[in-house]
């Protein structure tokens, strides 16, 4: 054998093992498809399901007084005498101040004759009525009888004395009639007068300035002497006193325009006084019905007891004010929903695993949960989070979230 023939026979067999080790790598190139099913993309589901579901707000409210006025004086005087001062405590009816109204208390003296005079006038009207009463029976029985002696004898009596009898009798019954619109005439004067009379009295009375409530008087704006000017006249007049009621507070909370077409009359409010520490409840008993148009926001008014004077007004509290609620609303996470310009709507993941986009309709919402009111059914399935990253139709893998199962392990 010679050299060149050993040669291939040792070169033959490690070329057809390096031709097969070709073959094989060729057929598992990057053309090849991998065998078996495709890989699955994970996503973290929530389940759709029934719980209460409460919105609420915290906002900060100020006391103010129940009820709060500033109290004129209706006549001009000089103050005679003021007999409270700020922080005194007042009962409804009590004086606070009496004025010095010397013409007044002339006018009332004048008044009070005039009623007199009229009272006088009408007494003697209707002793002339009387008068002409009495009168006119004596000429009117007078005329009877010539009219009655003429007829049963005839020409015993002359037609002219007749005539004169008769014109007598009627003068007389005129008379009546004219005492009579006399008193009719003093009646109304008198009416007048009293009228008068009670102008003043009334005015007289204003002269003492009395609490419209019980409460607490919180300023005082006059001294002893000091002149003022009818409220009524002059529209710059100087108040006397301001009188509060602070039994009952109003805690007034302003809401924003967002939430303002949730609040009712009754909804309950979680009250914290920051000056006193205090921590009460209470119920919205009045809105303003409309929005401020320079801050955007609902005034709404909670009364607050305050029989021991606890609370002052101008306090500020802490209140977390619950709108509104449902005890059984359908509810999923709020990272569940999809908000964008063709509307509100969730990627369902369906039994066969495919996903699916479906239209909701929200109501109640908190910081975690949002109620459904339309488009969803309980026990479905919704993906949680990075809803960018599916598409309509996509095979998913369905794994509940990290707070779907935080959930579930606080109800066990």
């Amino acid at each position: 054998m010679d050299r060149s023939s050993w040669t291939w026979r040792r070169v033959l067999p490690g070329l057809c093992v390096a031709a097969v080790a070709t073959a094989v790598c060729g057929c598992k190139g990057d053309d090849a498809k991998p065998e078996g099913k495709a890989t699955v993309a994970r996503a973290a589901v929530a389940t759709v399901e029934r719980a209460p579901i409460e919105k609420t707000l915290s906002v900060a409210g100020e006391f103010v007084p129940f009820q709060e006025v500033e109290l004129h004086a209706k006549v001009a005087g000089y103050i005679r005498r003021i007999n409270v001062d700020i922080g005194d405590k007042v009962r409804t009816g009590e004086v606070l101040a009496t004025l010095e109204v010397p013409e007044l208390n002339a006018q009332v003296t004048g008044a009070e004759a005039g009623v007199r005079h009229s009272q006088e006038e009408i007494a003697l009207a209707k002793s002339e009525v009387v008068r002409a009463e009495a009168n006119y029976h004596a000429l009117h029985m007078a005329a009877d009888r010539l009219r009655q002696a003429a007829g049963a004898r005839p020409g015993m009596i002359a037609q002219q004395e007749l005539d004169d009898a008769e014109a007598k009798d009627r003068a007389a019954e005129a008379q009546v009639a004219v005492a009579k619109s006399t008193v009719a005439a003093q009646e109304q004067q008198m009416a007048v007068a009293s009228a008068e009379k009670m102008h003043y009295s009334s005015l007289a009375d204003y002269s003492r300035i009395t609490a419209p409530f019980d409460g607490v008087v919180t300023w005082r704006y006059a001294d002893t002497g000091a002149l003022i000017q009818a409220g009524t006249s002059n529209a710059g007049s100087m108040p006397v006193v301001k009188v509060a009621e602070v039994s009952v507070l109003r805690l007034r909370i302003p809401v924003p325009e967002s939430l303002a077409g949730y609040v009712r009359d009754g909804d309950v409010a979680d009250v914290r006084v920051q000056a006193t520490g205090d921590r009460f409840r209470g119920k919205v008993v009045r809105t303003t019905g409309a929005l401020d148009r320079t801050t955007r926001s609902m005034q709404v008014e909670v009364d607050v007891a305050n029989p021991k004077g606890r609370l002052t007004p101008g306090m500020y509290a802490d209140v977390t004010l619950r709108i509104a609620g449902s005890p059984d609303a359908l509810t999923v996470p709020v990272q569940a929903l999809d908000r964008g310009t063709n509307g509100t709507s969730v990627l369902v993941v369906k039994r066969d695993h495919t996903v699916e986009r479906r239209a909701v309709r929200t109501g109640l919402e908190t910081p975690d949960a949002v109620q459904v009111v339309d488009g969803l059914h309980e026990g479905e399935r919704v993906i949680v989070g990075n809803l960018a990253s599916f598409e309509p139709g996509q095979h998913v893998d369905a794994r509940p979230s990290a707070m779907a199962q935080a959930s579930a392990g606080k109800e066990q």
